[in-house]
């Protein structure tokens, strides 16, 4: 099997798996939980942070939620701006949300560990990117650790270097992907 339909089989797989939608305002509580499964504490988003988003922003919020279960087994979410340089502030102010703004400032990708392993964070980075290009943005940009670069660059993300961030007192990458 070449690996084009490979990746067609594991996203038909995934598609028929789980739903990908927007967050709604009652799964708030359940994403900031899934926030500090996977994040460290000097790096998770608060809780009331979470919630101030999913209140502002549930639109740049994608869920993949369990047919089975109904249980979120993961999510991406963002904050879109104008900005083309990431800074810490768009994990704390949601004010900065300019529902009109052509790039989207990702803030975290988040997949329970029981669902690691399947491609399921390349789906909700490929579902979020097809679907803010469809919503008129023009690029993606994030930052991550140097341990999660390739990761990324898969996604189809460019490394700009050394980001500004310095959240959770880590250094951090800035990555890019036009959309």
């Amino acid at each position: 099997m070449t690996d084009k339909k490979m990746f067609e089989e594991e996203n038909r797989e995934l598609q028929e798996k789980f739903d990908f939608r927007s967050i709604r305002q009652e799964e708030a509580e359940e994403a900031s939980e899934i926030e500090y499964i996977c994040f460290p504490p000097n790096e998770a988003c608060s809780r009331e942070r979470i919630v101030e988003r999913v209140a502002k922003a549930p639109d740049l919020f994608l869920v993949a939620v369990d047919k089975e279960n109904g249980k979120i087994a993961g999510f991406l979410n963002g904050i879109s701006t104008n900005e083309e340089i990431f800074r810490d502030e768009f994990f704390t102010d949601a004010e900065l949300y300019n529902p009109d703004g052509g790039v989207v400032m990702l803030l975290g990708l988040d997949v329970r560990p029981e669902y690691r392993g399947q491609g399921l964070a390349r789906e909700i980075m490929r579902e979020y990117a097809s679907r803010e290009q469809k919503n008129g943005r023009h690029m993606l940009i994030l930052t991550c650790l140097p341990d999660k670069v390739r990761m990324y660059e898969k996604m189809g993300f460019l490394d700009k270097g050394i980001s500004n961030s310095a959240w959770g007192g880590e250094q951090w990458h800035e990555m890019s992907r036009v959309l």
